[in-house]
């Protein structure tokens, strides 16, 4: 029989095949002999108190034979000679998750990605980091895979959907992610395996007939009759379908002013704002493990902190244990940092984004204080255009090559500039900088705030052994594009199908997949 079971385990423990067996056949009440094996279903690390526990929760096979985890199935089409046809713009996570739904429903997908593939992508990524070089086409955020490929490639979600996150689960697992992912409370991918994944989605995408073209910039639409015609790309290509995905990403700021200049209706978006702050590995380990030296069956320690200062949220966001922070600007004179973690998080550093919320207004009052002209509040763009000119504040504080303005924490919250800064993670190079005088004061006020309450909740996390890096921007979009909830198409396109990050409607990677499936599932039964 099967039987499912929680147990609750030292993480040496943990770690042992047979001391599970050990552990099943206690609680059955049976001999180790009748335990033929067990999946593992869930698993999750409790820290809260100085003994860490393991809790698993397994499937035992008992007085039969064991039989391995089975893998989710999946009826991918030929589609070489369909008659309908589907233009998806942009290769990340939604779009490639909604090209995999079409080739279900026997759809043919045309991908067009701006970027390069993954393993091209390589050589921008390297002399962005050695030599502060952007390839505005080729990036940590534009590209085969999107900004997850080479920036980390959590799958952590708040989704609640079970079903739906599994079948995305699945999915990874089945072009070469490790079963871990499917059990993990927090599962990870890592940078280093995750091209090999994407290319094999590509490689999936081709041998059903789909269609997969890079380098091709959407650089014009062309509406006719409540429809989107046909839209055309930089090199001079047009491309026409019977219904469009967009699925271009929060960082694509051309698709948004597209879309303006061509009236079609976006709105502002509210987002988060702030820098990336990184320790050293062991200190955070120290804090959540109640160690001096974490055991070795136990991950690299994590953590999320959230706090509200003067009615606005100050939180966590993306946190990379044994990580590195990179740079992940689009635009020469912008700069732009975020983090990512290799599959075994084995770096020397911790990093987190630490950001504020930012509201319409704030954005308001900070464009005007720059001076800009003719601001509008009711301007769709307003918040991609605060986000654009905090950017380029630190890009001139850094004073260029992608070397980014920075401040020990300490000094931070005392308004001193640093007369050193720590060992870090960062290639492109640290500038000690004043970042009250980079950062807007609302933000700079929040996160001084908030660093010494996070210090209260986790003793020792206030210290001078930590850096603050400017700025992490790009959390969120900053534009929503809407969609009508019924048949979640553009309320004035029939067949035009905003999706993921970039329209709003997702945060991560996991969110993002599940977007693109559910935007392609509608369009399927409409055009069936």
């Amino acid at each position: 029989m099967q039987q499912k079971i929680n147990l609750k385990l030292l993480p040496s423990e943990a770690a042992d095949e047979l001391t599970i067996i050990k552990k099943i056949a206690n609680s059955t009440g049976k001999k180790i002999t009748s335990i033929s094996g067990y999946t593992i279903l869930k698993q999750s690390f409790d820290a809260r108190s100085k003994v860490i526990w393991v809790n698993l929760t397994v499937q035992a096979y008992i007085d039969e034979p064991y039989t391995k985890r089975t893998i989710q199935s999946f009826d991918f089409k030929d589609v070489v000679h369909s008659e309908k046809r589907v233009v998806i713009i942009g290769a990340g996570p939604a779009g490639l998750f909604a090209a995999f739904r079409l080739l279900e429903a026997g759809i043919k997908p045309i991908i067009l990605e701006r970027g390069k593939d993954v393993r091209s992508r390589r050589r921008d990524l390297a002399l962005l980091n050695k030599e502060g070089i952007i390839n505005p086409e080729s990036n940590y955020c534009f590209g085969e895979g999107g900004a997850g490929t080479y920036s980390d490639g959590k799958l952590y979600t708040r989704s609640n959907k079970r079903g739906q996150i599994d079948r995305i689960l699945n999915l990874f697992v089945k072009f070469g992610a490790d079963e871990q992912i499917l059990y993990q409370a927090h599962p990870h991918i890592g940078t280093n395996k995750l091209p090999q994944i994407i290319t094999a989605m590509r490689q999936q995408i081709l041998a059903c007939g789909g269609e997969f073209l890079f380098g091709k910039k959407v650089i014009d639409l062309h509406v006719n009759n409540q429809k989107l015609r046909s839209v055309k790309t930089e090199d001079g290509h047009i491309f026409d379908a019977d219904a469009f995905i967009l699925a271009t990403g929060h960082s694509a700021r051309d698709i948004f002013e597209l879309l303006q200049q061509k009236q079609i209706l976006i709105e502002a978006k509210e987002f988060a704002l702030g820098v990336r702050i990184e320790h050293p590995q062991a200190l955070i380990d120290n804090i959540q493990y109640h160690c001096t030296v974490r055991d070795k069956n136990l991950p690299p320690a994590s953590y999320a902190l959230v706090k509200q200062i003067n009615d606005r949220g100050v939180f966590s966001f993306c946190m990379c244990p044994g990580g590195i922070i990179a740079p992940a600007s689009t635009a020469q004179g912008e700069l732009v940092v975020n983090g990512w973690s290799p599959s075994k998080r084995n770096n020397p550093y911790a990093n987190s984004g630490m950001v504020v919320q930012v509201q319409l207004k704030d954005a308001f009052r900070e464009l005007k204080a720059a001076g800009k002209k003719d601001i509008d509040i009711t301007n769709p763009l307003l918040l991609l255009h605060f986000q654009q000119l905090v950017e380029q504040n630190c890009y001139q504080a850094g004073g260029g090559k992608m070397v980014a303005p920075a401040q020990r924490m300490t000094d931070f919250c005392t308004g001193k500039l640093s007369s050193t800064l720590p060992a870090n993670s960062y290639l492109p190079g640290l500038q000690a900088s004043q970042l009250q005088h980079v950062l807007p004061d609302f933000v700079y006020q929040s996160l001084a705030k908030g660093f010494m309450a996070f210090g209260h909740k986790m003793t020792g996390y206030f210290t001078h052994d930590a850096v603050v890096v400017a700025t992490e921007s790009r959390t969120s979009s900053p534009v929503r594009i809407p969609r009508q909830s019924d048949n979640l198409t553009h309320p004035q396109l029939t067949n035009f199908y905003p999706c993921g990050e970039g329209a709003g409607y997702a945060g991560g990677i996991v969110s993002a997949a599940m977007d693109g499936e559910r935007v392609a599932s509608q369009l399927a039964n409409t055009l069936s």
